[in-house]
């Protein structure tokens, strides 16, 4: 079976460096807001690369994720918003009937992405004061009432977080979304096992991302479970390994003084175990050259110098990217959201040159397309 590709939607604005899209920081380059107008034209710029649709975080920064998905879907003929949203802070009944309007307003094109949240700090912004381990308790709570309120009326349940009374959405949907839930921890598993569709990675090396794929999968056969799996990753893909390794380095170069030390800083201190991670491919390593951040055969950790969440990206040519992304196949996975800088014109590059590799057609040679924001 064929893997499926989707891209990233910016709502927290986007830019051609790591830092200067979110943050408005001196020496970055100028920052795209995430205007209706931009978002459209990035995921119409996926669409016609043939995605399958498009990651649309959440966040402190971003742009509601259900306003954007539902706004981009007038703008896409069968584009598939991938929404992420966080359990706990919507009653899970009132998310059952949002996803089940959607489905019928737009064609059964929704996918959920289920965000349990790794950082206390933002979680209590939201009006959120449970711990790591007790999100993760609630988000399976939650996921197993939403399945249930999507059977139709009738529904009961009476649990630890949730109580339920004769809910449920007025039609059983006739397409029930693909649920993607990620997280590193083992509380985390212990929930994408019993209730994931797709379960995401962040983009480790892929022996390590086969360790994690293992034991998901040992735990989903107590539920007599299959569970799907994906990788988030960023990407660095042009004509040659030389181009590639040269917008890495302008990358590097372009973060400005301070930033590094401060967003690591700010990093350390999640809870999120993924996050951590991320921080332990890059630690400790020379960063004079975009090279020296190389963890792995073709996987950059440049990224999670100042991002949080994915923080590697996919380096090379064209054909050394479609190999690597091979040998992540190869150990089970085969879901990739791919993400670049600037995200709207990578759509373009990646769907063209990139996309029709890994799917074993002849890559079409890009043209400049008509897509065009300003710098």
């Amino acid at each position: 079976m064929p893997s499926d590709y989707l891209w990233y939607l910016p709502t927290h604005g986007d830019g051609r460096d790591l830092i200067g899209s979110a943050f408005h920081l001196p020496g970055a380059s100028k920052p795209r807001p995430p205007s209706l107008d931009y978002l459209k034209l990035v995921a119409q710029a996926a669409e016609r690369g043939g995605f399958l649709g498009s990651l649309i975080p959440t966040g402190t920064h971003c742009v509601d994720a259900w306003l954007v998905a539902a706004a981009i879907a007038q703008h896409t003929r069968n584009f598939k918003p991938l929404v992420a949203f966080r359990p706990g802070l919507v009653q899970p009944a009132v998310a059952a009937q949002s996803v089940a309007s959607f489905q019928q307003l737009f064609d059964n094109r929704l996918l959920l992405n289920v965000v349990t949240g790794g950082s206390s700090t933002e979680q209590r912004s939201f009006g959120d004061f449970l711990d790591h381990d007790a999100r993760y308790e609630r988000t399976a709570e939650f996921l197993s009432v939403v399945r249930g309120a999507w059977r139709g009326q009738g529904f009961n349940h009476k649990g630890k977080h949730f109580q339920i009374e004769n809910g449920g959405v007025v039609q059983p949907l006739a397409a029930v979304p693909t649920i993607y839930f990620g997280g590193a921890s083992a509380a985390a598993e212990a929930v994408a096992a019993e209730h994931a569709d797709v379960y995401l990675a962040w983009g480790e090396p892929p022996p390590a991302i086969a360790q994690r794929i293992a034991s998901v999968r040992k735990q989903a056969e107590k539920y007599k479970r299959n569970v799907r799996f994906g990788v988030r990753l960023h990407v660095i893909t042009r004509d040659t390994e030389e181009e590639a390794w040269r917008e890495a380095q302008r990358l590097l170069d372009n973060i400005p003084k301070g930033a590094i030390a401060d967003a690591q800083r700010n990093l350390r201190a999640l809870e999120s175990v993924g996050q951590a991670r991320m921080i332990e491919l890059h630690a400790g390593r020379s960063i004079a050259r975009a090279q020296d951040l190389e963890i792995y055969p073709n996987l950059w950790a440049g990224v999670g110098l100042v991002r949080g969440g994915a923080g590697t990206a996919l380096i090379g040519s064209h054909e050394q990217v479609a190999e690597r992304i091979a040998e992540y196949e190869a150990t089970g996975i085969d879901t990739f959201i791919l993400s670049a800088y600037p995200n709207l014109e990578e759509a373009v590059r990646v769907g063209e040159d990139l996309l029709p590799l890994v799917r074993g057609s002849s890559p079409q040679r890009r043209q400049e397309p008509g897509l065009v924001a300003a710098s």
